[in-house]
């Protein structure tokens, strides 16, 4: 399928609100009641647990009018199980919710989603009940008498509260973490060289010939896989060595040489091996013992999920209270300078949050749901929600998809987060009046993705870090803000799907990310 025109609305896919991914929309004032209601869809899902019928009804209504996506829940379990299926932009929770007490079930909320966003919907103004519930770190709480304006205007002033989050706790996440990144870092390269030529040292080493009998192996790798003093040189590979991880290593040989491969061990232990080719010899695999960075890397991730948690809070009650002195009566136009500045100078915490937040549940390998996809449909969706960002900066947005692609199996919401981060970095680092292609094809029984786009370009000595965790290329251009785990969740997200990710990138000219995903046999 050839398309050279920007995408539009009609390529917009069937897709369940649940499987929406998060876009936050444009906030209005407060009590905005002499304004319309943008009509514009938010794609974000707007949870309803509120007993009262009237106002339940008006608030789905004023929503789905204002373009998001409404689910509406009746009881605990019913809320339960509408969390597990996929986390909400935002919940609006009456003060009494099937007879229990909201503030108590939003606390119970926030413990297990730090960075969701709670409106709770009171009958009467209370000010020690708003207390109580910006005190328990909830975003707001509202009551009558409310428009259909006031609830959409509440909701948006919800959601850029939440997303004001990110970037501050991006820059002390990043500070504090630094040195353990600096101690974390491993010189592959460097090691592989001087693994070669050493015997008798602590890293492991198996030297094969090019039929994969066994030439050399070092006291190291005798003691990893409880070898003994037995004598295994002229046998194959195979027969000697059992474990999992090491003949997956060996499978993927023809692919050439490989830098980074764990091998895991039942007690705990973790190596990364590499696989290097030796001219007239075969090739050799080194390992080493990296369980110390994966508990660098464990205990790293315990003190960003504390960080965030610790921080939520107070955080929004801030953020809440200033919301609040808005409230109280007008003010000059200093002092709303001073609270907006408040304001922006946690703006992309949330952002952060979340990101951290999927990395973790991805890591924990929590993403299990698997369904029918297509994928061209869901890239359909991705460019419709890009289409007037591209405008705005009058890119040549190319589209490419053959026909026939074949179903994958796969969780539609990691896609469509995968193709959201692919695409949306393509057109933010992309510059004015620049091109960006997006391309699909079938290769045997795998879906090649192509996002393609005219920027600065990846470094060649960069490209092979891309997609660790808070990594950013050192030419980035100034202004364009990012927290440097879009790709690291790309590449948790197709290695879920057992798939692969490459980058090929040239200085000045712009970069292509590839992407091979397996479909449904």
């Amino acid at each position: 399928m050839q398309n050279n025109a920007r995408p539009s609305n009609r390529y917009k896919p069937r897709c369940s609100a649940l499987q929406m991914h998060p876009r936050r929309p444009p906030i209005l004032p407060l009590r905005a009641r002499n304004h319309k209601i943008d009509l514009m869809a938010k794609h974000d899902l707007i949870l309803l647990a509120i007993d009262a019928s009237d106002i339940l009804n008006l608030m789905e209504r004023a929503l789905r009018a204002a373009g998001y996506e409404v689910a509406v829940v009746h009881d605990q379990d019913g809320l339960n199980k509408s969390l597990q299926e996929a986390v909400p932009a935002l919940v609006i929770l009456g003060e009494k919710f099937a007879k229990f007490d909201g503030v108590a079930i939003s606390t119970e909320l926030l413990d297990r989603f730090p960075t969701l966003p709670i409106l709770l919907y009171a009958n009467e103004d209370r000010p020690r009940l708003a207390k109580t519930a910006l005190d328990a770190g909830l975003s707001n709480y509202i009551y009558p008498p409310l428009t259909m304006e006031d609830i959409v205007s509440y909701v948006r002033q919800a959601l850029k509260r939440a997303s004001h989050l990110g970037d501050w706790l991006r820059r002390e996440v990043k500070r504090t973490t630094s040195s353990l990144q600096e101690k974390a870092k491993i010189s592959e390269s460097e090691r592989s060289k001087l693994d070669a030529i050493i015997g008798n040292i602590q890293d492991g080493v198996i030297v094969l010939d090019d039929k994969k009998n066994i030439l050399l192996i070092n006291n190291a790798v005798r003691e990893m896989f409880n070898l003994g003093e037995s004598d295994v040189t002229g046998k194959m590979i195979d027969d000697v060595f059992v474990n999992a991880d090491l003949k997956a290593l060996l499978s993927r040989s023809n692919e050439g040489p490989l830098k980074y491969h764990e091998i895991n061990f039942d007690d705990g232990r973790v190596f990364n091996a590499q696989y290097t080719l030796i001219p007239r010899i075969g090739a050799a695999i080194t390992m080493q013992d990296i369980s110390y960075i994966k508990e660098l890397d464990r205990l790293k991730s315990d003190f960003v999920h504390t960080v965030s948690h610790d921080l939520r809070s107070p955080l929004t009650a801030v953020l809440g209270y200033t919301e609040l002195i808005e409230r109280t009566g007008p003010l000059n136009e200093n002092q709303l300078e001073f609270l907006h500045r408040l304001q922006g100078s946690i703006q992309h915490i949330t952002t952060l949050i979340n990101d951290l937040l999927d990395l973790g549940r991805l890591d924990a390998g929590f993403d299990t749901r698997r369904e029918v996809v297509q994928l061209e449909g869901v890239m359909k969706y991705t460019l419709d929600m890009f289409e007037q960002q591209a405008r705005k900066k009058k890119l040549d947005l190319h589209v490419d998809i053959a026909s026939g692609l074949k179903p994958l199996r796969a969780n539609p919401i990691r896609v469509r987060q995968m193709l959201d981060n692919l695409v949306g970095n393509a057109i933010k680092y992309t510059p004015d009046n620049g091109r960006v292609s997006v391309g699909m094809s079938m290769h045997e029984n795998q879906i090649i993705l192509k996002v393609e786009d005219s920027g600065p370009g990846i470094p060649q000595e960069e490209q092979s870090h891309i997609f660790e965790k808070f990594y950013r290329a050192t030419n980035a251009p100034d202004g364009v803000q990012g927290t440097g785990l879009g790709l690291a969740i790309v590449k948790s997200i197709v290695d879920s799907h057992q798939g692969r990710v490459w980058v090929e990138s040239v200085v000045g000219k712009g970069s292509s990310f590839f992407v091979l995903l397996p479909v449904m046999e």
